[in-house]
């Protein structure tokens, strides 16, 4: 039999709104976001081409793109069809460059999307071309051999030299940086090769690129045409630059305990208190984003003091001791954002802020405030 009961307040369920606040949550300031693109665009001297792929970066592609139509970016970048469309769904008018090599039974998803391709192989730009004369950009391949026309391919380039020719809408070209963050010898050496490789096409686009995050810290050197910031603008330390913090993983304490010499936490018990204290499990784990990679060695910020994570990260939950501390259910923790920054967290992890950012799950609300 049906519960006649929970039929007759289904409505009510319905209508339920639970607060964002309620277990785990995304602040994100979009305020310091802009501030970051402001302070990255007066460095570099040239319009910005901010990265907004992965669901900005896991901060919400649709809020991040409005609020940083503040610093009047020339487009936006993303990686897939999808990822433009749901832009355009939004409003977003201005150009979007898809920053992933053109596939050729794909055309006609980018350009329903009225996107621009990034192109990289002969048989994707002669689809392209065979669809009309619209907008694409070329990316040249200088030494991260990921994807791209390698730059000393001279019979690929000469190729490309044919076909771009009397192409009108041959509008751009870039490269990406490997080692920008650490080692400007090598990224000289990518921007030479890459005037290289257009020297030999023949054909100079309008919009020439490869300024990411890191390359921002030469200032103008290699602003090129349009620079595509990315992890700066999110609050990922970018060396040479001030970045300011955009997001906070916030959660609440679900539960409290004591826990005894000896006993273990988790599971198969990889924690082992050494001395009496308070075990503090926290609504987050790594079905939210939160990575496994941090049990045992991560830290939150909880009630002004930073704590160690104990035993494993789970699904769910994650647990922290927090000695003498005084703690109690329904308490605020911060996974980053706070005491303990997001490159702080990433390095505890075993990896880099793009990481941390980028899992955050769906099951965490962000909450924007500032940006309009």
């Amino acid at each position: 039999m049906h519960d006649l009961a929970a039929v007759h307040t289904l409505p009510a369920v319905l209508e339920l709104k639970i607060p964002e606040t309620a277990r785990a949550w995304v602040d994100v300031d979009l305020d310091a976001l802009v501030r970051n693109a402001l302070a990255y665009g007066e460095r570099v001297g040239v319009p910005l081409l901010p990265m907004v792929k992965a669901n900005g970066y896991g901060l919400g592609a649709v809020a991040v793109a409005r609020a940083l139509e503040a610093v009047d970016p020339w487009g936006f970048g993303v990686v897939t069809a999808a990822e433009a469309i749901e832009l355009r769904r939004a409003g977003i008018e201005r150009p979007i460059l898809i920053c992933s090599p053109l596939l050729p039974d794909a055309v006609e998803y980018v350009r329903a999307a009225n996107a621009r391709p990034t192109i990289g192989d002969l048989d994707a730009l002669r689809a392209w071309l065979a669809a009309g004369d619209y907008p694409f950009h070329l990316e040249i391949d200088t030494g991260m051999a990921r994807n791209g026309f390698r730059h000393d391919d001279s019979a690929a380039l000469a190729a490309v030299a044919d076909l771009v020719a009397p192409a009108a809408g041959f509008e751009g070209a870039y490269t990406h940086f490997h080692s920008a963050d650490g080692d400007e010898a090598a990224t000289a050496r990518q921007w030479q090769r890459l005037h290289e490789a257009l020297a030999a096409i023949g054909t100079r686009p309008p919009l020439v690129h490869a300024a990411n995050s890191a390359a921002g810290a030469y200032g103008k050197s290699y602003g090129g045409d349009l620079a595509r910031p990315g992890i700066h603008l999110y609050g990922g330390e970018t060396p040479g630059m001030v970045t300011e913090p955009v997001a906070a993983v916030r959660v609440r304490v679900v539960s409290v305990r004591a826990v005894r010499p000896g006993e273990t936490v988790s599971y198969h018990g990889t924690w082992t208190a050494g001395a009496p204290t308070t075990v503090a499990t926290l609504g987050v784990g790594y079905g939210d984003g939160v990575l496994r990679a941090l049990s045992n060695c991560g830290q939150v910020e909880l009630n002004g003091e930073v704590v160690p994570i104990v035993g494993r990260v789970t699904m769910d939950h994650l647990m922290v001791a927090t000695g003498a501390l005084p703690v109690r259910t329904g308490d605020i923790a911060t996974v980053f954002g706070g005491r303990v920054s997001l490159d702080r967290q990433a390095g505890h992890a075993g990896t880099i802020s793009y990481e941390l950012l980028t899992a955050l799950g769906a099951r965490l609300p962000r909450r924007y405030q500032g940006g309009g």
